[in-house]
């Protein structure tokens, strides 16, 4: 499952810079940063893959939740299902997921 950023300003946004590309006042590589920037999926983590996330980096829930700037507590509720990380907290454990920890650091 992967979550949408919902945003009426950013689809306008990547709107204008689409119809700029093609009449080609903007150029591919300009063109695909507004698609990262405007139409960004973040897939979903659920609370077994962040754990096992968390367990593969050999790093404590503290020393998780300092990295991404949030509380033990909300790092322990992710965990064990109770809560959901979303915004900058999922942006930040997928690119964990995907480039490893020293992308963070």
């Amino acid at each position: 499952m992967a979550t949408k950023r919902k945003s009426r300003i950013l689809d306008q946004v990547y709107e204008g810079a689409s119809d700029l590309h093609r009449l080609g006042f903007i150029d591919k590589r300009r063109m695909g940063e507004f698609e990262v920037l405007c139409k960004l999926e973040v897939p979903a983590l659920s609370a077994r893959k962040i754990k096992a996330l968390r367990e593969s980096l050999h790093v404590s829930q503290s020393v998780l939740a300092a990295l991404l700037n949030t509380s033990v507590s909300t790092v322990q509720k992710w965990e064990i299902g109770e809560k959901k990380p979303g915004g900058p907290s999922l942006k930040l454990l997928n690119l964990i997921e995907r480039k490893g920890i020293e992308a963070v650091v």
